[in-house]
């Protein structure tokens, strides 16, 4: 092989490498911030009711949607005070204004960052995606506890306020909406 062809494969073998690099960088980074909680990002485990604290943690509870999500999102209640180590439940409200299905899944993060490792999550609507059909109204549960591990750490023993905030991201599976416009009722 001639050293300009030589010189060619070498080049494309580093463009396609450098692109593999970077389409897997993304879930990578997702995997490692939800193993560490590094980023904020919390944990997902059981509650041990015997580790509950006297001293508690106030959460206070944040919605948004990506800029092309039409939904409506919001916490029900904005802040609630909690003890350490007891599982507290709350509820987030979405509601789709259109006249089609739109379906969505929930990213989420928790500040401040040295608290991401702490706050943990039992069960979450987030685990799922989720769909509303036109005008549709969902209440959507998340179960959680703050680690009582939190007041040992030398970063997260002084955090009294704990964020959890959620942003909606518009599904681009048209498959799943068309799915539901087949399960509505017909009327007649």
């Amino acid at each position: 092989m001639d050293p300009k062809t030589r010189t060619a494969f070498q080049a494309a073998g580093v463009v396609v490498t450098m692109g593999a690099l970077a389409w897997a960088s993304v879930p990578f980074y997702d995997w490692f911030c939800r193993v560490t909680g590094f980023g904020g990002d919390p944990g997902i485990a059981v509650a041990n009711e015997s580790d509950v604290l006297d001293r508690t943690i106030r959460v206070r509870f944040d919605a948004s949607v990506e800029r092309d999500m039409p939904w409506e999102f919001e916490p029900v209640i904005r802040t609630v005070e909690v003890p350490i180590g007891e599982t507290a439940i709350a509820f987030y409200e979405a509601t789709n204004p259109l006249d089609v299905p739109v379906a969505g899944r929930a990213s989420y993060n928790v500040a401040p960052f040295e608290a991401g490792g702490f706050f943990t999550k039992i069960d979450c609507f987030c685990f799922e995606e989720q769909l509303l059909r036109p005008g549709e109204t969902m209440r959507m549960p998340v179960t959680f506890f703050v680690d009582p591990e939190i007041v040992d750490d030398r970063d997260a023993q002084f955090v009294h306020t704990i964020t959890l905030s959620y942003t909606f991201h518009r599904l681009d599976d048209p498959t799943i909406e068309q799915a539901a416009l087949n399960d509505e009722p017909s009327e007649g």
